[in-house]
């Protein structure tokens, strides 16, 4: 078994070389579905399955859907933080640490798929606001050391979710669920 498909079922993010229209409204329509996808994915999942790694040391099923909600999370606020302020510095968090508290492994996902469909549904309508202007906002990420625009971030976050969508789905697959 190839770990670097484990890890990256879909591949690494590649920054779009550019950001049409119609690129930018496929990347909300990925934030748009993604609640319903990740409800439908996990919905009937038994919770000896919930626990299960999607590779080895990997997170488990649990810890990514937490993961969403918390990543996600974070991200809504940078995005509201550059509309906001003027390239405003972010604040990085510990998301392996995160995925390791007691709310990301050990509760039932209900919470954090509720937070994803939140999260999202006010997500989208903001970015469906957006002008030109808007997507060429940024913040700067202190780990990274570098400015990101909002219209890379919506990048990020579109490929962020296609990629732990996959790392269920092709579970999934591999353990005929």
């Amino acid at each position: 078994m190839d770990i670097e498909k484990l890890k990256y079922p879909i591949g690494k993010f590649q920054k779009p070389v550019e950001f049409t229209d119609e690129k930018i409204s496929e990347f909300i329509n990925v934030l748009e579905t993604l609640p319903r996808n990740i409800k439908l994915q996990v919905t009937n999942l038994t919770e000896d399955q919930l626990d299960t790694q999607y590779r080895p040391n990997g997170w488990t099923i649990r810890q990514v859907v937490n993961h969403i909600a918390d990543s996600h999370m974070n991200s809504l606020i940078r995005f509201k933080l550059a509309l906001t302020e003027k390239n405003p510095t972010i604040k990085p968090y510990f998301e392996d640490r995160w995925a390791e508290l007691i709310d990301s492994k050990n509760i039932p996902i209900n919470s954090a798929v509720k937070m994803i469909e939140g999260i999202h549904e006010r997500w989208v309508v903001l970015l469906k606001s957006f002008t030109q202007n808007d997507w060429e906002r940024t913040f700067y990420h202190p780990e990274s050391k570098r400015e990101i625009s909002l219209k890379e971030n919506l990048a990020i976050y579109a490929w962020h979710s296609l990629h732990h969508l996959a790392h269920i789905t092709e579970l999934k697959k591999r353990n005929s669920w």
